[in-house]
């Protein structure tokens, strides 16, 4: 396993990190969990994903009992949770970025995971009731409380994301270290020209996710393979639509062939294309087996085989480059 920065901080992290979300507490029963988590960290993973929203709490309690039942030393691993959606709350102050819920949130994760303090603490998504200097200045009480030490954003738009940094800048404060995008072949935008200006300055660190398009990248849905049970489920039924349409399946079956050309699987062609990005600190990489889990971390093997003519390649496959604005 290789380690990054987490953008212009002084925390590594593994190149391939491990996520819960719909997994955990839902999907999978317990001691799968626990497997996962084991050959995860056995294999170099230092960062585990989490979230209040991930099974409304549940995912939390499970990963929290994994890590207490481990007894790994605090300083070897590096865990995160989310706010905004809340934990299936209903009213108005169980969700959102607000100063109450934020600290609440917080608070409920470090329960549900059992740790002292949380190393990753992002906005799951901007709030647009919620003024950005309220939610800075709840990140920032809780990095002085010693309950957090880093926060960041979770699909965030690159302005929001320099509204909060002005809004630190203007208090000194301490501002947002990290952002979560959806990042994959098919989805490239915000991470490779959207961000591009964070990434200097003030500096920007991304834990990505989904670089299997939610499975549609391991090829495992063409010509009906594959009951497309995983994208019916409600977590993702947002991506469905987006994803399982004629003109994405018939790019997927090309690269399917040209990687089976190149010797490797698809989904190492697909997760090893994420690590080439330089922009990328971490891919988060979720599983419901050990064998997919195990399989999938194997994908770091061949990052050098992406040569400048394969990535090439891979974008005439594509035909979805994004174009950098011109001044």
């Amino acid at each position: 396993m290789k380690y990054r920065r987490l953008g212009k901080s002084g925390l590594q992290v593994s190149e391939l990190s491990f996520g819960s979300w719909i997994t955990f507490g839902n999907q999978i029963e317990d001691n799968t969990s626990e497997d996962l988590m084991k050959m995860a960290y056995d294999s170099g993973v230092n960062f585990f994903d989490n979230a209040e929203a991930y099974a409304d709490g549940a995912s939390e309690k499970v990963m929290g009992e994994i890590l207490k039942k481990m007894g790994w030393a605090r300083d070897t691993y590096i865990v995160s949770s989310k706010v905004f959606f809340g934990a299936g709350g209903k009213l108005p102050t169980q969700k959102g970025l607000n100063r109450k819920h934020v600290y609440e949130a917080c608070n409920d994760a470090l329960k549900r995971l059992q740790v002292d303090y949380l190393d990753l603490f992002f906005c799951h998504r901007p709030d647009k009731q919620t003024p950005i200097e309220e939610t800075v200045w709840s990140m920032h009480t809780l990095i002085q409380q010693g309950k957090i030490l880093y926060w960041g954003t979770s699909e965030w738009s690159a302005q929001e994301i320099m509204e909060a940094h002005m809004v630190a800048r203007q208090y000194n404060l301490i501002g947002p270290v990290m952002e979560q995008p959806q990042y994959n072949m098919l989805v490239r935008d915000k991470v490779e020209v959207e961000y591009n200006q964070i990434y200097k300055n003030p500096g920007l660190g991304t834990t990505i996710w989904s670089p299997l398009a939610s499975g549609v990248l391991t090829g495992k849905y063409l010509n009906n393979q594959e009951d497309k049970t995983r994208l019916k489920r409600t977590e993702l039924s947002w991506l469905s639509d987006k994803l399982l349409v004629s003109e994405t399946l018939e790019k997927v079956e090309q690269l399917a062939g040209f990687a089976a050309e190149m010797g490797i699987s698809m989904p190492h062609l697909a997760i090893a294309w994420c690590l080439k990005n330089e922009r990328v600190s971490t891919v988060i990489l979720g599983a419901s087996k050990t064998e997919q889990l195990k399989e999938n971390l194997r994908a770091i093997e061949h990052v050098d085989k992406l040569t400048p003519e394969v990535m090439q390649k891979i974008d005439e496959i594509l035909q979805n480059k994004p174009k950098h604005p011109t001044f």
